[in-house]
């Protein structure tokens, strides 16, 4: 791969560090309500609520599953770009139709379009592969963990404190970021990918089963995506039950999850923006994966056990250090693929993801439901995070196993 001119690199990369921190707000501004707005429309009832919430997620995770193996190969074959400034676009308008929806029906057609168009993380990461040197991508990568950490930093707090005043401002406000995103990259975002390294399109690898041929066809690639795989499955117990369960459980308000948020975000972007660049190339990829992995673990198991909010508090900043994990991870998995199929990866990654979500939210939801609705009977409303633990334990054994 040509070296890419160290002004350039730098510019793309702060490029693409504002893109995903605005996308990523506009998601944080609406976290504390959305589940908010559908208990409102179940009428105030958790358990309900929490299973409605499920599908959302499920089905939004369902559209990414089966479209972003097409967005990756599309920008393999047209360049980043215009992959990147679909998704913002997808997302302003999906959270226009949120303000305005009448009903939950009308919420779930909004979350089907955004999963459809929603690739511009998983592009960022291709572009930070076009433009980044192998040994530096980690870091990279810990970079544009940072800039979800900014995101989580201010707009979970901004969308409390919004859904105080009003519980549809945050939809309008999200729409507003997420198409000033888009028009920030219409004038200001470079392309990444040059024509002589861009690949030509092909329907048999744009499916969910071919980008499974194409994680298997490279040597290595297979079990490391494994590992990003039980990974993100368990992540999905954050977006799927967090907010209901500390509204269960510590009767906290938008305000009060919104900066419980914030500071997930502040720890995050301390891991991620400062300590893995340092710590990564000095103890190596393989070995910050695997205590990345662990702080995940024993995070959940504070999380689930807390027989108080305090515990909440004493649990994020070790959760934050599982971001050790993914930037060690992508870092691994960018190397042992060609540069002319970046885009192939991150779209069969986040199809995993994709999958993942598919059954994670509606798994721990019910779970989370099931575990409240009869207390008398069986009571553990903290059960979802006890297996969340253990997804990331088996992980770990995997890259005992197989990280080298």
């Amino acid at each position: 791969m040509p070296a890419t001119p160290l002004g350039v690199r730098r510019a793309a990369v702060v490029f693409i560090f504002i893109t995903v921190a605005l996308d990523v707000l506009a998601l944080g501004v609406m976290i504390p309500v959305l589940p908010k707005l559908v208990l409102g429309f179940q009428g105030g009832d958790s358990a309900g609520a929490a299973s409605w919430y499920g599908w959302f997620a499920a089905v939004f995770a369902a559209m990414q599953f089966l479209c972003s193996p097409l967005l990756g190969a599309l920008s393999d074959r047209f360049g980043r770009r215009p992959v990147i400034l679909l998704s913002n676009l997808g997302l302003g308008l999906d959270y226009i139709v949120m303000a305005l929806a009448p009903n939950l029906w009308v919420l779930f057609a909004g979350r089907v379009f955004a999963g459809m168009t929603s690739a511009s993380i998983s592009t960022a990461n291709a572009y930070i592969a076009d433009v980044t040197p192998a040994e530096k991508r980690a870091a990279a990568f810990g970079m544009l963990g940072a800039a979800f950490g900014l995101g989580f930093v201010i707009g979970p707090a901004l969308g409390g404190l919004l859904g105080s005043i009003d519980q549809r401002l945050p939809f309008w406000v999200a729409a507003g970021l997420s198409l000033l995103n888009f028009a920030y990259g219409w004038f200001i975002l470079p392309e990444s990918l040059p024509k002589e390294r861009r690949a030509p399109f092909a329907w048999r690898g744009a499916s969910p089963l071919g980008a499974l041929r194409f994680l298997r066809a490279h040597a290595g690639v297979a079990p490391l995506a494994a590992i990003g795989f039980l990974s993100q499955l368990a992540h999905m117990s954050l977006p799927a039950i967090f907010v209901l369960y500390a509204d269960y459980r510590y009767g906290w308000s938008e305000w009060q999850v919104g900066i419980a948020l914030a500071a997930v975000g502040v720890s995050s972007a301390l891991v991620q923006g400062g300590l893995v660049r340092r710590l990564v190339p000095r103890y190596g990829e393989v070995r910050m994966l695997r205590i990345g992995l662990l702080a995940g673990a024993l995070g959940f198991l504070l999380y689930g056990f807390a027989p108080s909010a305090a515990w909440i508090w004493l649990a994020i900043p070790v959760m934050a250090s599982w971001g050790f994990a993914t930037p060690s991870m992508q870092g691994l998995l960018s190397r042992r693929v060609a540069a002319t199929e970046q885009g192939r990866l991150q779209g069969a990654l986040t199809s995993l993801t994709g999958m993942a979500g598919i059954f994670g939210p509606f798994l721990f939801t019910q779970l989370f439901a099931a575990a409240i609705r009869h207390p008398q009977a069986w009571h553990m409303p903290g059960v979802a995070f006890y297996l969340a633990a253990t997804l990331l334990a088996l992980a770990l054994l995997l890259a005992f196993r197989h990280a080298r």
